[in-house]
């Protein structure tokens, strides 16, 4: 339209410059003649031959600049001569003939639409609002430029309007909990579903992005303490655990001393016992009969060592006292005595 009306001015410029313009500059006598020659049949003739020859010129510059067609590289074009089509325009120059060919163009770039929020009715009977948002762009490719434009009337509005009708199909099976968790799936679901259903309009879905599920607000707020009472749940669980574990520990570290002073104590008895028999050995090999005599002598010094008292009575040897107390016949002196001196003679 902006070219067209450029056109317009430009011949109504070169209309003027070249029909009425020059004859006004030739026109520096102002008398009858110049007027008289004007009104003749040659002058006529000629000034018609003029104007025809620059009305054709003016006419023939004007369509070549009506019908100066660019397409950028980010849209590709479709040429219609008289409603029919007849021609892929690529990016660059195009030139159609004014009033019988149109050249539409479409964006081939990435674009964005939003499915709008709506209500869906989960399969758990909870209402949800529900949004989206779709990514799409045209194949840059011939047949995929004439289907989106001869496939579907304002593809844009499909597929929002196809987008919304899957969003219900997908979530309406699905409980509001798993919906929640679940964004991934109902993208992918949407993105097959839209990938498919688009093709012979060709498009292309680059992405899917699901933008908010949002439930009722009583709902929300009852779903809020739900999760507020499990986690205060697992942490009651944990707390037990860690407790019991704290239990069990003190419990194996006091089973664990236990056992090891059974042991020591077991060790030192075998230790007494083993050491009682290396004395008997010793007894029998060195004091065959007087094991048990040295056993007693033994009990006597243990009993000794607690700084016991002894009265020894006046004319008794400390010997034979000692002897009686361990159990052992008293040893005569005057004997041994008497003995001693024979032997020394």
């Amino acid at each position: 339209m902006h070219n067209r009306k450029i056109a317009y001015q430009i011949l109504i410029l070169f209309l003027f410059l070249f029909a009425i313009v020059p004859r006004i500059v030739t026109s520096n006598q102002r008398d009858m003649t110049f007027l008289f020659q004007w009104i003749t049949k040659e002058g006529v003739d000629k000034m018609l031959t003029n104007l025809i020859i620059y009305t054709a010129i003016f006419v023939i510059i004007a369509i070549f600049i009506l019908g100066i067609r660019i397409v950028r590289p980010t849209h590709r074009g479709l040429i219609e001569t008289l409603g029919k089509y007849t021609k892929y325009a690529e990016p660059g120059f195009h030139w159609v003939i004014p009033l019988i060919q149109n050249l539409y163009k479409v964006n081939i770039t990435e674009q964005m639409v939003n499915a709008e929020p709506q209500v869906i009715i989960t399969n758990d009977n909870l209402n949800a609002t529900v949004d989206a948002q779709v990514y799409f762009r045209v194949k840059p490719v011939e047949e995929s430029v004439k289907a989106s434009q001869y496939n579907a009337n304002i593809y844009k509005d499909q597929v929002v309007n196809l987008a919304r009708t899957t969003l219900r199909n997908i979530i309406g099976t699905m409980s509001l909990r798993s919906a929640n968790s679940e964004r991934g799936v109902i993208n992918s679901d949407l993105h097959t579903t839209l990938e498919k259903e688009t093709q012979k309009w060709g498009l292309e879905i680059t992405r899917t992005e699901l933008k908010e599920i949002d439930p009722p607000k009583d709902v929300q707020e009852t779903m809020n303490k739900v999760v507020k009472a499990e986690n205060e749940k697992i942490a009651a669980i944990d707390f037990a655990t860690a407790a019991e574990t704290t239990a069990d520990g003190v419990k194996r570290g006091e089973i664990k001393r236990a056992e090891g002073i059974r042991q020591a104590k077991i060790l030192e008895a075998e230790g007494e016992a083993q050491a009682i028999k290396l004395v008997n050995q010793a007894a029998e090999e060195y004091f065959v009969g007087n094991a048990q005599l040295l056993r007693k002598l033994q009990a006597l010094e243990t009993a000794l060592k607690n700084n016991a008292k002894i009265v020894v009575p006046t004319g008794s040897d400390l010997v034979n006292v000692i002897g009686e107390m361990a159990g052992i016949t008293p040893i005569n002196m005057h004997i041994d005595k008497t003995q001693s001196e024979i032997k020394k003679v």
